[in-house]
Order: structure tokens, then sequence, then C-alpha cells
């Protein structure tokens, strides 16, 4: 066996690990989406899988954000339930707008770390706010 196809079935393994935590936080997403009732989304649940085509997946990733924040806040208002009017729109906005400063020189040595730091929490907090959905009322 040569070293390239070595090197290639490494890299198509490190891939494939990479995308399974891409995965859950597409279904997170979804699973939110899917709590609210339907008039309250701004956009299909299945939808956030579109985020998974390279590079217009960076694009989509903004409207996801913008219409989850849409679609929770009318579902928490129509719950009377006590939340910012858009829960995790400047968050996520961060986490869109991060990957797209990593093309900018210098910038991009802290862009990588902050990315996935805000990723990380960006996902908690919907995974939050999807929690308080499920939840049985009080």
């Amino acid at each position: 066996m040569n070293l390239a196809a070595l090197m290639g079935g490494i890299g198509l393994v490190f891939m494939l690990v990479m995308l399974i935590p891409v995965v859950f936080y597409l279904l997170t997403l979804q699973k939110a989406f899917t709590r609210c009732a339907s008039e309250n989304r701004a956009m299909q649940p299945g939808m956030v899988w579109l985020m998974l085509i390279p590079l217009f997946g960076l694009v989509w990733h903004f409207f996801v954000v913008l219409n989850l924040a849409q679609s929770l806040g009318a579902e928490f208002k129509k719950r009377n339930m006590t939340e910012e009017p858009a829960p995790g729109k400047t968050l996520g906005l961060v986490l869109c707008i991060l990957p797209l400063c990593s093309i900018i020189p210098i910038v991009n040595m802290v862009t990588g770390l902050a990315t996935l730091v805000v990723w990380i929490i960006y996902w908690v907090k919907i995974a939050g706010y999807s929690g308080k959905l499920a939840a049985p009322a009080a």
C-alpha cells in the first residue's frame, strides 16, 4: 500500500469523525424547530440539513440562526414564557461571522478556536431553549 493511499484513508476517517458532532448539532437545531408550533416556525425543520453543502452552508447558517431565533421568540411569546425576543440571535450571528473572518490574514489564527468555543456555547444555548419547550407546563 503506498503512502498516498494511506494518507487519503486517514484523511477520510478524520473527516468522518469530524462530521459526527456536526450531525448532532444539526439534529439539535432541527429538534428546536420541531418543538415550535408550525405557525411559529419561520423555517421547516429539515432545512437545517442544507448546512452540509460545502460553502453554501456558510451562508445558509445565517438563515438558520435568524429563522430559529424568530421561531423560538414567537413560540416563547405564544406560551407566555419569559425569554429574550430573539433567543440566540446575537450569539448565532457571531457564530456565523467568525468562520468568514478566517479569510483575513493574521485574524484567521484566532478565529478557529473562537469559532469552536462560540459553536459549543450556541449549541448548548439552543439545546436549553429546546429543553424549555419540551418541558411540561408548570
